[in-house]
């Protein structure tokens, strides 16, 4: 359980001004069809994830404890670091598949999105860390639930309210702690 609450958490929070929530503003404002949108940010975040999960797990297989220890150790301070730097959506994530409909258009732009983005990254290293992936992926994509639907049906009106340094930091806060913890040894996988 408490695999799935972290990880729904520091999602959700590092998800915040997150370029897929900036896309899912976008997409909204674009189409106007919450629910296509909706179900095609969970189809990209569950196939998404689910890779990052089941390597995050795969390598807990291949790597010694002592050094996958160290090796989470340093993700999660990068990741800490990499949480401060606000992300800009580039233009052409939002113009591809035009052709494939509001659910395919989010789909595929949300897929791509994620790809090495700092949530993937950090699916990656929480299902290393709990060592057991279906949990960190159920957690990650709920809390990229968390962050995007708002964002869907709120559009930038909600999104200039939030007090995004103050997030990021929270955010950054969290990555660190826990990147602390894993170089001290204290976590589920060591």
């Amino acid at each position: 359980m408490e695999s799935f609450l972290v990880s729904t958490g520091i999602v959700a929070i590092a998800e915040i001004g997150d370029k897929t929530q900036l896309l899912a503003f976008i997409l909204a404002a674009r189409f106007k069809k919450p629910l296509p949108i909706i179900i095609g940010i969970l189809a990209a975040t569950l196939i998404n994830h689910g890779l990052a999960g089941a390597l995050g797990a795969w390598v807990t297989s291949v790597i010694d404890a002592d050094v996958l220890r160290w090796i989470l150790g340093g993700l999660f301070i990068v990741m800490a670091a990499w949480t401060l730097i606000p992300d800009k959506i580039e233009e052409e994530e939002t113009q591809v598949a035009r052709r494939l409909g509001v659910f395919g258009a989010t789909f595929v732009t949300f897929f791509l999105a994620e790809m090495g983005d700092k949530t993937q990254i950090a699916t990656v290293a929480l299902a290393a860390n709990y060592v057991y992936a279906l949990p960190v992926v159920a957690g990650t994509t709920l809390g990229m639930l968390i962050a995007d639907v708002p964002a869907v049906f709120v559009g930038d009106k909600f999104a200039n309210r939030i007090p995004m340094r103050l997030v990021h930091g929270v955010a950054a806060g969290i990555f660190l702690i826990m990147g602390v913890l894993a170089l001290l040894g204290i976590g589920e996988a060591i």
